[in-house]
């Protein structure tokens, strides 16, 4: 098993919270993960699946059912099955903190965003911990001696598609993945949305992967609203499936672009969208460079704790910046993403620069060198760039 980076934060925090909530996108590893955590908990471990009818039928009274599990950790997977579970679980919290139970009651596995899954903050407030579980990722792997930056960035990081035997097992697995995540996996949460148009938009998506979307276009090309277009957006997104780059909205004296960027989160789908599969079909496909920087821009954001912001930076005259940084200490790292081993600037990033009053200039590229490049920008390659934000963190 690869070890996961958020293995010990995990188990920190159901040895201080009573509720932890570990989300993340389906066939991401948080069942394996829960599973293994539950191993360094000195307490017995009960587990049930919200997938599993007969599970589910335990919860017809969920309250006594809750409270049978005094002194015990109770793991429930697909929590998003039975969203008014939530309300319930203040009740028990509550009672078994007076009987001096402190932490470590409920370890909640859910495959929405915190904001579908949550009616509970109120409720739940002091009492409970998000946590995320991403795809693998480049710092994760890096120790790994057969560790491939290539064939991470090929297959994405989703556990049954990076560990395949082969790329042609690879390539089913995520094909298989998507269709049954549009026809099964996100009708069975409860959202009521037309699985063919939402297969199409996401394809869609795949083509404009990158850049920002017109949604009156797609709702024409789809044949809804461009309402609807924006709902089934959100939805993709609080599955864990696009990412959503907001804006720079600082103060300056230019026309801004106010759309946020769209990407697909992991770039083993992005791939088998479109129809990809293998490095050699990427490599000379045009979108080779979109895929590179999408892939870049999702390994430093899922780096970056609470203390961070991140956006892009782009000017109705094209200045632009990939990825606007803003550290704990107040920097603001202006970061362009190239896959070039010889990596060129347009003026536009320099104009950009000065807009933001970047503290630090940096280009992510394709290689491990690092060296300066004129006007104060360094380049450097991906893995060192996420030890520098790793140091940030420790400061």
């Amino acid at each position: 098993m690869i070890g996961r980076e958020i293995f010990l934060p995990l188990v920190k925090a159901l040895q201080s919270m009573p509720v932890v909530v570990l989300i993340g996108s389906r066939q991401v590893g948080k069942t394996t993960l829960a599973l293994e955590v539950s191993k360094k908990l000195e307490k017995p471990v009960t587990y049930i699946d919200l997938e599993s009818d007969a599970d589910f039928n335990k919860l017809t009274d969920a309250e006594a059912y809750l409270k049978r599990f005094d002194g015990e950790l109770l793991i429930i997977d697909e929590v998003q099955r039975k969203p008014d579970l939530f309300r319930l679980l203040r009740v028990v919290v509550d009672e078994r903190k007076r009987k001096g139970e402190r932490s470590g009651h409920f370890l909640l596995l859910g495959s929405a965003s915190k904001d579908l899954l949550q009616k509970s903050s109120e409720s739940l407030a002091g009492r409970i911990r998000y946590m995320e579980l991403t795809p693998f990722s480049v710092t994760e792997l890096n120790e790994n001696k057969a560790f491939d930056l290539e064939r991470l960035w090929l297959r994405g990081g989703f556990p049954d598609s990076y560990l395949a035997l082969n790329e042609q097992e690879s390539w089913e697995w995520r094909k298989d993945f998507f269709a049954n995540y549009v026809e099964r996996d996100i009708p069975s949460m409860g959202v009521g949305v037309a699985a063919a148009k939402l297969k199409r938009l996401w394809k869609m998506l795949a083509h404009y992967h990158g850049n920002q979307i017109n949604l009156s276009e797609f709702g024409r090309s789809l044949e809804v609203s461009h309402t609807t277009i924006r709902n089934y957006l959100d939805l993709l997104t609080d599955f864990y499936m696009v990412r959503q780059l907001p804006p720079w909205s600082g103060n300056v004296k230019k026309r801004l672009v106010k759309t946020p960027r769209v990407y697909i989160r992991d770039s083993g789908i992005l791939h088998s969208l479109l129809q990809l599969p293998d490095i050699d079909a990427l490599l000379s496909h045009p979108i080779i460079g979109a895929s590179w920087e999408g892939f870049v821009v999702e390994n430093i954001i899922i780096q970056l704790d609470e203390r961070w912001n991140y956006s892009y930076y782009r000017t109705a005259t094209w200045a632009e910046i990939d990825l606007v940084l803003h550290t704990p200490d107040n920097e603001i790292w202006a970061v362009e993403v190239k896959r070039n081993l010889a990596p060129k600037l347009t003026r536009g990033f320099y104009e950009a620069c000065k807009d933001i009053k970047a503290t630090h200039k940096w280009v992510v590229y394709a290689n491990n060198d690092r060296y300066p490049l004129p006007n104060e920008v360094e380049v450097i390659g991906l893995v060192e760039f996420l030890k520098l934000i790793r140091n940030k963190h420790v400061i």
